[in-house]
This record gives C-alpha cells, sequence and structure tokens, in this order.
C-alpha cells in the first residue's frame, strides 16, 4: 500500500501543479484533442458538417462555403476557451483577442499588411509572367455584393481560425514550454493541419504556411494580442480569393473580381495552390517579420 500510495502522489504532482490545478501543458493538450478531433469540422463532426453544408449550398469555394466552416471553427474556439477560462477563473476573450482592442488600430494594420503582401506577390507574378489581367470578371451591382460576402467570409477565417489555433493554446503552452517553443510547435501543427487535409498541398505550401504561424505568434509576442494577425489572415485571403481569384487546392473561387490567367512555373505562379504558394511568397514574409520586429507597440495600449 505504501507503494501505492506513492504512486498515486507522484502522479498527483505530475499532473498538478501548486495552483492545485492542472498544469497548462496537460490543458493544452486536452484544448488542441478536443479542437482538432472531437470538436473539428475536419475530423468526427465532419461527415453530418459536410450534409448540412451540401444542405445549405454552402459548396465550392465560396463565402457561404467559407462562412460556414468557420462559424464552426470559431464557435469550438468560442466554447472551449470559454470553458478553460472559467476552469483559469479568466474571461473568454483574456486569450488574445479582447473585445476593447476589436476592429481597432491593431487589427487595420494588420489588414493593410496583409493586403499589401497579397498585392506584391501579385504584381511579382505579372513582372516575371506568371499572371495575366484580362479585365474585370464582374460588373455592375454583382461587384459590391461579391465584394461584401467575400470580405464578411474572410474577416471570419481570420479570427476564427487565428484564436482556435493561437488564442488559448498559444498562451497556455507558452506558460508550459516558453514562448518560441509554443510558437513553432504551433506553427508547425498549423502547417501540418493545411498539408495533409487540404487538396493539392506540397512542401513549398508548407514552408509558408508553417512560417506564417510563427509570424503570427510573433505579432501576439510584440503586440501583446491577435488581433493584428487576424486583419492579416482576413485581408490575404480576401485579395487572394476575391480580389485576384487564385485557386486554392486546385478550386478557383466563385464570383471573384479579376479576370486572370496564370501560366508560367509552379515556383511563379504557386500552382493549384495559388499566392500562397508561389516562391514569392517567402521575401515577403521576411519583411514582414522585419516591419514587426522594427515597430514599436505599447502593450499598454488599448487600441
Amino acid at each position: 500500500m505504501p507503494s501505492t500510495t506513492t504512486a498515486t502522489a507522484s502522479l498527483s504532482l505530475l499532473l498538478v501543479g501548486r495552483d492545485r490545478k492542472l498544469r497548462p501543458i496537460f490543458r493544452a493538450l486536452i484544448y488542441a484533442a478536443l479542437a482538432f478531433w472531437l470538436l473539428s469540422a475536419d475530423e468526427f463532426l465532419g461527415p453530418p458538417l459536410q450534409r448540412a453544408a451540401t444542405a445549405l449550398h454552402a459548396t465550392g469555394l465560396s463565402p457561404g462555403t467559407g462562412a460556414f466552416y468557420e462559424t464552426i471553427n470559431l464557435l469550438t474556439a468560442l466554447l472551449l476557451t470559454w470553458l478553460f477560462g472559467m476552469y483559469e477563473g479568466r474571461r473568454v476573450d483574456d486569450y488574445g483577442l479582447p473585445i476593447r482592442q476589436a476592429f481597432r488600430s491593431r487589427y487595420w494594420e494588420g489588414f493593410a499588411i496583409g493586403v499589401a503582401a497579397a498585392a506584391a506577390v501579385a504584381l511579382g507574378m505579372i513582372a516575371l509572367g506568371g499572371m495575366t489581367v484580362h479585365g474585370l470578371a464582374l460588373h455592375g451591382p454583382m461587384i459590391g455584393w461579391a465584394a461584401l460576402a467575400w470580405l464578411g467570409s474572410n474577416v471570419l477565417v481570420g479570427i476564427a481560425e487565428e484564436y482556435l489555433f493561437r488564442g488559448y493554446l498559444l498562451q497556455t503552452l507558452w506558460k508550459s514550454l516558453g514562448f518560441w517553443p509554443a510558437a513553432v510547435l504551433i506553427a508547425l501543427w498549423f502547417g501540418a493541419d493545411h498539408y495533409f487535409f487540404k487538396r493539392g498541398e506540397n512542401v513549398w505550401d508548407l514552408i509558408s504556411l508553417v512560417a506564417f504561424g510563427i509570424w503570427t505568434c510573433y505579432t501576439v509576442l510584440r503586440t501583446g494580442s491577435l488581433w493584428l494577425a487576424a486583419g492579416y489572415h482576413g485581408a490575404f485571403d480576401f485579395m487572394q480569393l476575391f480580389v485576384i481569384g487564385t485557386p486554392n487546392g486546385g478550386v478557383a473561387p466563385l464570383n471573384h473580381l479579376l479576370n486572370v490567367s496564370f501560366q508560367g512555373p509552379d515556383w511563379v505562379t504557386g500552382g493549384v495552390l495559388g499566392t500562397e504558394a508561389s516562391f514569392l511568397i517567402y521575401p515577403v514574409i521576411a519583411l514582414m517579420f522585419i516591419y514587426i520586429g522594427w515597430r514599436q507597440y505599447d502593450l499598454r495600449a488599448r487600441t
């Protein structure tokens, strides 16, 4: 019996910290298991969600499809963060998306970076002969309606994916492992989620996704919140899917603005993966790291 008692005590010390709560690393593991398996739109809940999406006509690469699945991701992130937040005695917006900063200066700074990044890649592709613009693919009032639909969908994408991957999970792993190990681990998971579950993925896009994931974590370190990253993520997707109309996973987005054609090697065009898989994205991401490192952010600021 003494040996059993000793083993139980040792296990308790391993799992529970001085605050008598489960250690952060185990909370992070439980969150990851729930977020990316049990409640995931790609895994356990995938088949019923796909049937629901079909019933709602949310199919193809469209604003409706993006909004449907990202609503699931956002609700998952909010539910889990709320539950773990109650356990820790904290608010649901204490993990990187403070409500007081919603859609304020940090968000729009990130949005501007996203627009500039996608535009730089597009201009590079045009200069290298990889993309030709033939005019507009939409006309009249349809331009406004499509722009609003894609903007709303992509804003949701940015907030949902950033909070799901880099909200509670980043904050909790940060406590357990330190910032950079946590950032790299989450970036690798973010990249793997796309690499294994998104059609047409390749190692070059994986590199850009991992680099992007580390950069978004870095913005949290520098700015104190996820709002800049959420703005960037939404804007970049809006530019590549609506404005440029680049393919994503081999599927062309519906109701995009420009009538474009892509030609030339995949290292210029990104192939079936589009803008984010072009080699031109690498120097852009490097410049984004330099910019965030150069900027001086007041972490006490509320805007």
